[in-house]
Formats: C-alpha cells, structure tokens, sequence
C-alpha cells in the first residue's frame, strides 16, 4: 500500500475548500416587484430556486405555473423562490404577470447586474442554493420533461440540507 504524504493530503483539503468557496451564491441586494429589498443573504437556512427569466422568453411562460406547483409544494419544508425579471421595463414585467401570475418573489434586474453576476446566458437559468448559500444545481432552459428531474432535486436540496 503507498503512503500519502501529509502535504498530499493538505493540497487535496486546500483544494476541496477552494472548491466548496467557488460554489457559493453570490450575494445581491435588488429590488422587488413590490418594492420590497430582496437579499439573497437573508435566506440563509431556506433552500432557494433562483430563477433568471425575461418576458419574451417562451420557456418562462411554462415555468411559471410550475415554480408555484413547487413553492405550494414545499414552502413549509423551507423553500423559497426568487425570480429576477431581467427585462428593462417594469411595465412589461407587469402586463406579463397579469398573463402568467407568480405566488412567489419577483426581482427586477434591468440592468443585468446580478444576472452577469450569475453568468446567465440562457432564458430561463436557475440555480438551487442549499441551507447554506451553496449552488448545488443549476439548470438552462425549461422544458416539460425537465419537471420530475427539477423536482428531485428540489427534493434532494431539502432533505440534504436540514
């Protein structure tokens, strides 16, 4: 059997916690729908679906009713959801809603500052935060085969990180 030297193993935990830091959601401070402050930070010891989505994007429209299926679902096990519009007008983001209403927080980020913050490049992005503000998944787009998968790992994030 070969010896592993101790500073293996220091560089192999150096590592792991390097690895572990960049898996930490970014933290942001936007505003709300309802002009409520949103902090990510604030969450801490909930699971959060962070949800990047615009108005024009057809996927979203589907995601909607789902996000509220989930947040019924498990808001009592500590699920929260975030969806940061990343359109620049409000208005539209208004009449969007009239059209596909959301029970849960809805984030404006006109400017795409948390959404280049998040490297989103595709509408819908989202990413499941554990109880401790790690990124433990992250999903691109929105289709209706991806339901169950999204939900396990929903799941998964809940269970895991009591």
């Amino acid at each position: 059997m070969k010896k592993i030297s101790f500073t293996a193993i220091l560089i192999f935990l150096a590592a792991l916690a390097t690895a572990k830091a960049e898996n930490k959601a970014p933290d942001f401070q936007i505003s709300g729908l309802n002009s409520d402050l949103i902090q990510l930070n604030s969450l801490e010891g909930k699971v959060v679906y962070l949800d990047f989505w615009a108005t024009w994007c057809g996927p979203c429209r589907k995601s909607f009713p789902w996000m509220n299926d989930m947040l019924e679902k498990y808001q009592d096990e500590g699920l929260e959801i975030i969806a940061i519009s990343l359109d620049d007008k409000r208005k539209m983001v208004e009449t969007f809603l009239k059209k596909f209403p959301a029970k849960f927080t809805i984030g404006l980020d006109p400017e795409g500052k948390i959404g280049d913050l998040y490297k989103v490049r595709v509408m819908p992005s989202s990413y499941i935060i554990d109880r401790h503000g790690y990124i433990v998944d992250t999903h691109m787009g929105f289709r209706t085969k991806d339901k169950e998968k999204l939900e396990v790992m929903l799941q998964t994030a809940l269970s895991n990180s009591k």
